[in-house]
């Protein structure tokens, strides 16, 4: 897991033009013991996926979604989201962010209904676009 996440978030910082993110300097002990639900996408049984999440005070906070370079383009991330969505009933809202300058990330949440709210400015100067999804309950 910790593989995946340095290469799929390796290709963010590039994106948002700085590797001074939190997933990339995170240690093998810090992951496992973050309090995540991991759910992975595998391909020929090789980990191609994956996103983590907590659930909260009815809220579905999804914390990482990952995809190996070598799988991108095949739609993985929105079905993990949709599969994490589809298992979590009973959440009033799921949230996400990621750098506002990852215009895939962005486009992948507009695209599955998320709404973008207020960016935020982070560490050193780093743009985080933050959304919302209201859910249906029941």
């Amino acid at each position: 897991m910790l593989d995946l996440q340095r290469k799929s978030y390796i290709v963010e910082a590039e994106l948002i033009g700085t590797t001074e993110i939190p997933p990339l300097k995170e240690t093998f002990e810090q992951l496992q013991n973050c309090g995540e639900t991991f759910i992975g996408y595998y391909i020929d049984n090789k980990l191609a996926g994956a996103v983590s999440y907590k659930r909260e005070a009815g809220t579905l906070d999804i914390h990482r979604v990952m995809v190996h370079p070598d799988f991108f383009r095949r739609g993985i991330a929105a079905k993990l989201i949709k599969h994490i969505e589809a298992h979590e009933k009973n959440t009033s809202k799921t949230i996400v962010s990621t750098g506002a300058a990852n215009l895939p990330a962005v486009r992948l949440y507009e695209k599955l209904g998320f709404l973008r709210q207020e960016d935020a400015i982070v560490g050193n100067e780093i743009v985080i676009a933050n959304f919302i999804k209201r859910n249906d309950i029941g």
